[in-house]
């Protein structure tokens, strides 16, 4: 069973592949004002964000950077020609879960500009956390686009859906009707390479 040790993971070729439809609620204005003045901490001498290790993204022109805080993982694609942030995927500890479940699962959630939406960026992110051994649990609410990534990502990687509360992982199976999907409690599980199904529940405490 793989441990997730993000520093040492290789990095994918970003895909031009089917992107989650991100934070659908913020309007593109927003987005690029955060983006703006994240990248501008980046650069900036003195800041936490601005010694963070750089990573090859495997696309001309991007790069990757990390950092770990709190137990939750920051990956950033920067746009080395345009000197600007394309996006972003934090990799959230999840209250919800018990203290057994939260050292290996994480909820993935991004932001992109525009310009660099559907270009395969978040779904290369996931990529990179599952194939290092995190498992991903959607949170409470997926758009459509975010719905639409994980199915994409289930014939590389055990998918299935569980239901939590009260910070107990039940196991509903590898499909479930529509009225079970929409409920508030399903959620998503993504389980990363090197985890089989009963060595995830083994360790998490899931039924």
């Amino acid at each position: 069973m793989a441990n997730f040790h993000a520093p040492r993971l290789p990095v994918p070729a970003l895909p031009r592949a089917l992107e989650l439809r991100i934070d659908v609620d913020l309007a593109p204005a927003e987005i690029e004002r955060e983006l703006d003045a994240l990248h501008g901490r980046i650069g900036r001498p003195g800041d936490r964000l601005h010694a963070m290790p750089a990573l090859p993204a495997g696309a001309p022109g991007l790069r990757l950077r990390y950092r770990e805080a709190d137990g939750e993982y920051y990956v950033y694609v920067e746009d080395v020609m345009q000197r600007r942030l394309a996006g972003y995927t934090v990799f959230n500890r999840l209250i919800e879960v018990g203290r057994r479940a939260d050292p290996w699962v994480r909820a993935p959630h991004s932001k992109f500009a525009p310009a660099y939406q559907r270009r395969g960026l978040a779904r290369a992110l996931y990529r990179w956390a599952l194939d290092g051994g995190l498992c991903l649990l959607s949170g409470a609410r997926q758009s459509a686009g975010a719905h639409a990534l994980w199915l994409a990502l289930a014939p590389d990687y055990a998918m299935g859906y569980v239901d939590l509360r009260s910070k107990t992982l039940t196991w509903l199976g590898e499909a479930v009707d529509a009225a079970t999907r929409d409920g508030l409690h399903t959620r998503m599980l993504l389980l990363g390479r090197g985890w089989t199904l009963e060595a995830f529940m083994a360790r998490t405490g899931m039924y």
